[in-house]
């Protein structure tokens, strides 16, 4: 009930600017139903158990991290400014889908307002666009520290930190304003069964009774720019990164200290993209596929609840600044 209050009233605020138009393209559907998983009657139970443990462990593990960030002075670092922030990403991304799922689960029947639905394709396309720029600001962060270590606290300033993370966020949450806002001016007549565990744009497309060629050519054009341009800087940062170890740097105990500050990063880029350009960079309006729905499954929940376990487990820095946090509270807890 409170995720559909929420849904609902972002997306009338969405909408109010455009009363005429709003009105003219009033549609006979009033709520979508989600059937994406509802075939697998067998498996209803596993599965809520499934997603609950991995938003359960998405939610712990993120907000550990950024409890830890914002405890330990020595983290006040621009590689992990922008992991807290990456953080507060995955708890928001796994957040706009899950629960709703998990209240669906007991009745078998998924259904969502047409105003929950836009904002639920609202925040999903909004976080996901944010984190794919974040984590080429990451790898740019990284060439930075390792290729210009001299220079690395003057481009990376407080300033320019606060500068490129504000952009991550707008520039997102304008990508997703747009195919929202596209989305609602799309006439909804007929039948009203999504197939798919949450409004994404290509299953949502393929219910409408009027044309939806502009919709597919943004989602192709803007949000196959989006993917590729981040995808394309993470790669050349990389890439760069590389070929300076290898011809610059002579010390393999330099080289071994670079490499683990990146292999993190790299862990959670390929988890991240793999199924992104799977599932985005040929769009279709056609029906979501099982392929599609498990790639998506991959990059909305199961990537956010290993990201904190890829960071703690490869980054000793990290893994210090936990212990540290726990012998704290074990100590106050006898003290006590």
């Amino acid at each position: 009930m409170v995720v559909d209050a929420t849904f609902s009233l972002f997306a009338f605020l969405l909408l109010c600017p455009l009363p005429s138009t709003a009105m003219e393209n009033q549609t006979a559907v009033s709520e979508f139903v989600l059937l994406g998983l509802s075939h697998l009657l067998v498996l209803q139970h596993p599965l809520f158990v499934l997603f609950l443990l991995l938003y359960v462990t998405s939610l712990l593990g993120n907000g550990a991290i950024i409890a830890v960030m914002l405890a330990e002075p020595r983290l006040h670092t621009p590689m992990y400014f922008f992991l807290g922030i990456l953080s507060c990403l995955d708890i928001f991304y796994c957040t706009v889908t899950v629960p709703k799922m998990l209240v669906g689960f007991p009745s078998r029947h998924q259904t969502i307002s047409f105003a929950g639905c836009l904002a639920q394709l609202h925040f999903f396309h909004f976080l996901g666009s944010s984190e794919a720029m974040l984590l080429a600001v990451m790898a740019y962060d990284r060439y930075v520290a390792i290729c210009n270590p001299l220079r690395y606290r003057l481009v990376m300033s407080p300033q320019t930190c606060l500068l490129l993370a504000a952009a991550t966020w707008s520039s997102g949450f304008l990508h997703a304003l747009m195919h929202t806002v596209m989305t609602s001016q799309v006439n909804f007549c007929g039948p009203n069964e999504i197939q798919h565990f949450f409004c994404d744009i290509k299953p949502l497309l393929s219910l409408a009774c009027s044309s939806t060629h502009l919709n597919l050519t943004l989602l192709n054009i803007v949000t196959g720019g989006i993917g590729l341009g981040s995808f394309a800087l993470t790669f050349l940062s990389y890439l760069y990164i590389i070929s300076f170890l290898l011809l610059k740097v002579r010390s393999q105990e330099s080289r071994r200290k670079a490499f683990s500050t990146c292999i993190s990063h790299l862990m959670v880029v390929a988890l991240f993209y793999v199924p992104v350009i799977f599932n985005y960079m040929l769009s279709s309006a056609g029906s979501s596929s099982d392929r599609e729905m498990v790639a998506t499954f991959m990059y909305s929940v199961v990537t956010p609840a290993l990201n904190p376990l890829i960071y703690t487990l490869r980054n000793q820095e990290v893994k210090s600044a936990l212990r540290k946090a726990l012998r704290r509270n074990c100590f106050l807890e006898k003290n006590n």
